[in-house]
């Protein structure tokens, strides 16, 4: 059974029609690389996934079941800005989630802060954009779920930093859950997607496995995806 099920979905804001006619399956057990422009819908997707957007047609569902607090529970989402407050320390969000979610493992989650060389004693207030991130990474992966929603996680952070959070973010990851990582970023990310979907102007452009798309044009999925989108905005 699909993990996620998409079929027919709109969305728009006003008259600008931002996801249209979308039509998705995506099973269990691969690592999702959702690539597109700014403006492309991927966010907007995001949310609807993960219960923060209701005003949309169509049908979606996770585990089979509709959106609701049932799929709210089973996904983990991250969210592209930085939510947490000031005044806490690294463990105080860590024991925050601890709480709130039942399936939260905090030692899994003071392990990968360890891994992401972050003092647990730390207040947010004194972190950089990049630590924020990492913080916020280590959170949302903290959790058991059986879906992660990652909305352009390593977007604040150097390039040698991107390459210790993916290998956090595959050492962390259930092999039996789905995650959706959404990212500009895909030269640096690419290497750890099963499959990726190409997203523009609120449509599916490409949906296919990793390895096949490069068997298929001889390039990487940065180049491929360069050069479908660099027609698509010559039209």
């Amino acid at each position: 059974m699909s993990m996620i099920m998409i079929e027919n979905l709109n969305k728009s804001f006003g008259t600008k029609e931002v996801l249209k006619d979308m039509n998705l399956s995506l099973e269990p057990g691969q690592i999702v690389g959702l690539v597109g422009p700014n403006g492309s819908g991927k966010t907007t997707l995001l949310k609807i996934l993960a219960g923060l957007t209701s005003d949309y047609t169509g049908t979606v569902r996770i585990g089979g079941k509709p959106l609701g607090v049932e799929t709210k529970a089973m996904v983990s989402y991250l969210p592209e800005k930085t939510y947490l407050s000031d005044w806490m320390r690294c463990v105080d969000a860590i024991d925050c989630f601890n709480d709130f979610y039942s399936d939260f493992d905090r030692n899994k989650a003071m392990e990968m802060l360890v891994q992401l060389r972050l003092d647990p004693k730390q207040r947010i207030k004194t972190m950089s954009k990049g630590m924020q991130e990492k913080l916020q990474l280590t959170l949302v992966m903290g959790r058991q779920a059986r879906v992660y929603l990652l909305d352009e996680p390593i977007g604040g952070v150097d390039p040698a930093t991107r390459s210790v959070i993916l290998d956090a973010v595959l050492k962390q990851y259930s092999e039996d859950s789905l995650m959706v990582f959404a990212t500009h970023l895909i030269a640096d990310v690419e290497r750890i997607f099963d499959r990726v979907i190409f997203l523009g102007f609120g449509e599916i452009k490409l949906h296919e496995e990793v390895d096949k798309i490069r068997e298929k044009y001889g390039k990487s999925v940065d180049e491929v995806f360069r050069e479908v989108f660099s027609c698509l905005v010559s039209l």
